[in-house]
């Protein structure tokens, strides 16, 4: 039997949550941490809006920003908290049920495996088999990638004194 937590907050030692089920068939998500995995009777979904809505945001609210920032409009990658290093992306639409989100920060490497999946390395050595292709996982990663830089970009921009910004580098 999974370990049971009825409440989970994501934090900076989260590295994926995934759909579940508990012994008993109750729908909610297995989520991985460096050292912990526990099943939480909440959804992925759920759990990445309580997230963004305690950094001042929502889910909803994270996905027009990427979309805003880098123009992905499919399986966009987030900011739960860029200044924690919380960047997560979805394996597949977030309105998916069936979404898994993997946190950016903790991926060691990703390898193909038979039956069009893809198992993802953790700094940690923990790894997971995903139902993702390879192709789709390195294209989320590096999106992922594109996301931190572009935001990274922005927020030392405006952190600058007013002396040393020369010009605006999204403008």
């Amino acid at each position: 039997m999974k370990s049971l937590q009825t409440e989970y907050e994501i934090s900076p030692a989260t590295l994926a949550i995934i759909p579940d089920r508990n012994d008993f068939g109750v729908s909610g998500s297995l989520v991985i941490e460096k050292q912990n995995d526990f099943f939480v009777p909440v959804t992925p979904k759920k759990l990445i809006d309580q997230a963004c809505k305690f950094f001042g945001s929502s889910l909803k609210g994270r996905l027009e920003g990427t979309k805003d920032i880098c123009g992905y409009t499919h399986k966009p990658p987030i900011a739960i908290d860029p200044y924690s290093g919380m960047y997560f992306f979805p394996t597949t639409s977030p309105q998916n049920p069936e979404c898994s989100w993997i946190a950016h920060s903790y991926i060691d490497r990703v390898k193909p495996s038979p039956e069009n999946q893809s198992f993802v390395y953790f700094v940690n050595g923990k790894h997971v088999a995903f139902p993702v292709s390879y192709g789709s996982m390195i294209n989320q990663i590096q999106r992922t990638a594109q996301l931190r830089y572009k935001l990274t970009e922005r927020l030392q921009y405006r952190l600058q004194p007013e002396s040393a910004k020369v010009a605006e580098p999204y403008a």
